[in-house]
């Protein structure tokens, strides 16, 4: 099983409406080796927001597939992250950038069980 995580940072005051564009699943819950995904506003930081979106995968061609998937390019589609303004035109982005990182579950627990990998 791996962890992949996206941190993403945005001006301050929009991580939660950011957050927010997760709420539809654009089709990633429906992916093969898909687990689970959390979307997690970093606490305390005063110069910027921070998303730390955490998707968990059964292997890592599981995650491969998605991002190779049109499903991934059509939730991916307008990422610069700028906002509708009046009359449709398109504001400034509110995003700052972003790093993703992998990581390989080693040990996992749930509410008395142990899930060891390998």
């Amino acid at each position: 099983m791996i962890v992949v995580t996206n941190t993403i940072k945005v001006k301050k005051g929009h991580g939660e409406t950011v957050a927010s564009r997760f709420q539809n699943s654009k089709g990633i819950d429906l992916s093969p080796g898909f687990v689970r995904m959390e979307v997690l506003l970093t606490e305390g930081l005063e110069e910027y927001d921070e998303l730390k979106v955490s998707t968990t995968w059964e292997t890592k061609a599981s995650f491969e597939g998605w991002v190779n998937s049109d499903s991934f390019r059509q939730a991916h589609a307008h990422r610069g992250g700028g906002q509708q303004g009046e009359a449709g035109q398109q504001t400034e982005s509110v995003m700052l950038g972003s790093q993703l990182t992998t990581h390989r579950v080693l040990v996992a627990r749930q509410a008395g069980i142990e899930i060891k990998q390998h």
